[in-house]
């Protein structure tokens, strides 16, 4: 919000310099977001009168003036030659003197095609002061010649420009702001009087509310017999065009200035283009399928059932709460009016603008919240205004009140107060910060019991009202202490990994963490996650962002296009954050880590060959993450992965997640030159260990034995590991595959497999009776379970 600094301080005089003030209101929550002089520097400037003008006698277009400048040009008049079309004798206008320093221009004698020119005729622009219209700046007839322009038009003030959070609509007019000034500076507030206007007319128009909760409270007035050809004074249209408002003619001014000043939209109608305007009625009801209006800004709307409109007995004249309509606007021939002020839900205007794509000041303070309670003294303010400007009779105030909000009392404990500041303000300063601030309130023993302003939408607990008295107390008042608190450790389950932990392991490992929007495209769902029910956003940041993710890899494949498009041949990335994913109408949310690798395994070196990563390599990163639990891997399908080269992570006969290569399909989609590795797990699963168990160290020597073992292509190594561990003697301390050969000496669909075994008592020196012994039963398990023969 945008206004004069001058017009704030006539209705509350504060000592403070304008940046001070700016600090203050501030430092109260009301963000001073720019100070802007009203007018560039310039000096020597005055009031002056065109006593008469005659042709240049070289120049068609230049006109030679005789102008008064009062004591100013030491009581002579100038001759000064202007071009300007719209000068004329008896005219004043703003006269730069010579020696005058105008914005870019220094001012002083001069010939102009031979005649003596001893000063200038200003144009608002050449004054700094906007482009305006063409031709010279015309002052009102009672301007006094030789007054120091700058001083006339109050030309030393500043403009404000509020940032304001969307729960203080009280301050989107001056008043409001004035109250704030007052209570910060504990000044006295002078707020402008509104006396009811003394009805000359009988005419009232009646008044139907047909949606009484969205408008509960509606008043409007008849006025006749205005004139527009009056112009709208000088100060009025100063305030209007430095809070931003052009002006349009003296009935839309005032409402302008009204609504400026109070913070109350208003809206005039023109009374004859009113259907029944002698024997009919307003009425307020939500649009029919079908209507149309054209709006001011020159839009045809097709209305929709859930926008509140203002009617006559026929059509709609305006969309109520945001802008009027075109056909029933004051416009220079109007003679009679009908104004409207009225209080509308919140709830009913907000998100209109949104969906309509354009906003107005009314619809920018009615969805923010409107003092119903100055509603009328709003009507009476604007009534007397427009009498005093337009002329005209005015009628009786016709009104329509239903359920208004209520203003319950809050109530505030001093003892609370103490606890959320820290400081102990005291019952008699608490009541006097809530008088500075006009609340009404009761006091019983440290029991404040206050109701809530009409024009304080914002306070509703008792939170507010402490943060109120923050704020007019001052927060640079609230000395800064130092917290209290006892620290400890947090405990650290034994049997959880952190997933900082998890991270580093990754880090440590050469892959680099990323961090990916939760709203992705729907074609990654279903093409790479296979989800065919995605959970849908309603108000999506974009048409590509419209659905939840339920796997990290869509995100990770993106990234690795970003990379490769930047020249990065080997990528090694990871990402854990929330999945969502959807059953019907219930909806989980999941932690997952998914990482992805591309290119040679290694960074280039001399110290290795160059190698493609492969399946293993990233095999190993996944049980690095495992250990020491060790997880069971296995042949499985994915949607985003090779049929081929992929494979299910399980823990504990849990599914913790899959890894493999991206699928052909999903390589050439996402236009990759090369095989791509990818991982994706759950957190819940991945962070689960077992606990530590001490064993005893043995002093004897191990014995190792190997054995080579011939089995079916399809029997998995990790099924007879799992078997041998089962079934194996507590001497056996480790069983692991060293080898796997296919060829000369194997038969077509069978693998020869080579296991070592570490054998190691704690007690006493294995003998080889006993390590052959143990070996042979386990080799008896192998055939029995999975039909392997001894390989010789």
């Amino acid at each position: 919000m945008k206004f004069s600094e001058n017009w704030l301080r006539t209705f509350v005089d504060s000592r403070l310099s304008t940046n001070e003030l700016a600090h203050a209101l501030t430092m109260a929550g009301l963000e001073v977001e720019a100070i802007e002089p009203v007018a560039p520097a310039f000096s020597k400037v005055v009031v002056a009168e065109v006593v008469s003008l005659h042709k240049h006698p070289d120049a068609d277009h230049l006109n030679v003036c005789e102008v008064n400048t009062g004591s100013a040009g030491g009581g002579e008049p100038l001759q000064i030659v202007c071009g300007a079309a719209n000068v004329r004798a008896g005219v004043k206008v703003p006269c730069a003197l010579n020696g005058a320093r105008l914005p870019g221009i220094a001012i002083k004698p001069t010939r102009i095609r031979g005649v003596e020119s001893g000063g200038m005729l200003c144009s608002a622009r050449e004054l700094g002061l906007g482009e305006g219209t063409a031709g010279l700046l015309l002052l009102p007839a009672d301007a006094p010649t030789g007054a120091d322009f700058r001083h006339y038009y109050e030309l030393e003030d500043k403009l404000l420009t509020l940032k304001l959070t969307p729960n203080r609509g009280d301050c989107l007019g001056l008043t409001g702001v004035a109250r704030e000034v007052a209570a910060i500076t504990s000044q006295s507030l002078r707020l402008p009087t509104a006396k009811p206007a003394v009805g000359q007319i009988d005419e009232i128009l009646a008044i139907h509310v047909d949606a009484p909760d969205a408008c509960p409270l509606y008043c409007g007035r008849v006025i006749r017999g205005i004139s527009l050809d009056v112009p709208t004074p000088q100060w009025m249209l100063r305030r209007l065009e430095r809070s931003g408002l052009r002006a349009i003619n003296g009935v839309v001014d005032v409402t302008n200035y009204v609504m400026l000043e109070t913070g109350q939209p208003l809206h005039a109608f023109d009374l004859a283009k009113i259907s029944g305007a002698i024997t009919g009625s307003i009425r307020v009801r939500y649009a029919a399928a079908g209507e149309m209006l054209q709006l001011l800004n020159g839009e045809n709307l097709v209305l929709q059932p859930d926008m509140l409109v203002i009617a006559d007995e026929a059509k709609p004249l305006a969309l109520a709460g945001i802008m009027g309509g075109n056909e029933s606007g004051v416009t220079q021939g109007t003679t009679d009016v009908f104004l409207e002020s009225a209080f509308f839900s919140p709830d009913v205007i907000a998100g209109k603008s949104f969906s309509l794509g354009f906003s107005s000041d009314s619809a920018y303070r009615f969805e923010r919240g409107v003092d119903f309670g100055g509603t009328r003294s709003a009507m009476e303010r604007a009534t007397g205004l427009i009498l005093d400007i337009c002329g005209g009779t005015a009628g009786p105030v016709a009104e329509t009140r239903g359920k208004l909000p209520r203003r319950d009392p809050i109530g505030l404990r001093l003892e609370r107060v103490r606890r959320v500041l820290g400081i102990d303000l005291g019952e008699a300063r608490v009541a006097e910060l809530l008088r500075r601030l006009q609340f009404s309130f009761s006091i019983a023993g440290g029991f404040f019991a206050i109701t809530p302003p009409t024009y304080r939408f914002d306070l509703a607990i008792e939170e507010d009202l402490i943060e109120e008295l923050a704020r007019i107390h001052g927060y640079d008042h609230i000395p800064p202490t130092l917290p209290r608190v006892s620290l400890g450790m947090l405990p650290e389950p034994e049997i959880r990994k952190a997933p900082s932990r998890l991270r580093q392991i990754l880090v440590g490992r050469d892959y680099q963490e990323v961090i990916n929007y939760a709203f992705v495209d729907p074609t990654w769902e279903s093409e790479l996650a296979g989800n065919k029910m995605p959970v849908a956003l309603k108000n999506p940041l974009s048409s590509l962002l419209t659905v939840m993710r339920s796997s990290l890899l869509g995100g990770l494949l993106s990234n690795l296009q970003f990379n490769l498009n930047r020249k990065q041949s080997r990528v090694r990335l990871f990402e854990s954050g929330c999945c969502f994913e959807r059953s019907g109408e219930t909806y989980t949310q999941q932690e997952k880590m998914a990482g992805l690798c591309y290119g040679d395994a290694m960074a280039e070196q001399w110290g290795t060959a160059a190698r493609w990563v492969d399946f293993y390599d990233v095999k190993a990163d996944i049980e690095a993450l495992f250990w020491p639990s060790v997880a069971d891997v296995a042949a499985a399908t994915h949607p985003a992965l090779h049929p081929g080269k992929s494979a299910r992570i399980s823990l504990n006969n849990k599914i913790a997640g899959f890894l493999g290569e991206l699928h052909p399909r999903w390589q050439q989609k996402f236009d990759l030159p090369k095989s791509v590795v990818l991982f994706e797990l759950n957190m819940d699963v991945l962070t689960t260990q077992t606990l530590p168990k001490a064993t005893e160290i043995s002093k004897y020597p191990p014995i190792r034995r190997d054995i080579a073992v011939v089995v079916p292509e399809n029997v998995r190594v990790q099924a007879m590991l799992d078997c041998m561990y089962a079934n194996r003697s507590s001497v056996v301390s480790e069983i692991s595959l060293f080898d796997v050969y296919h060829g000369k000496g194997v038969e077509d669909g069978k693998k020869s497999l080579a296991f070592r075994m570490l054998l190691q008592d704690t007690e006493k020196t294995l003998t080889d009776a006993e390590a052959d012994r143990i070996t042979k039963m386990l080799i008896n398990v192998l055939e029995s379970r999975f039909g392997a023969t001894l390989r010789n």
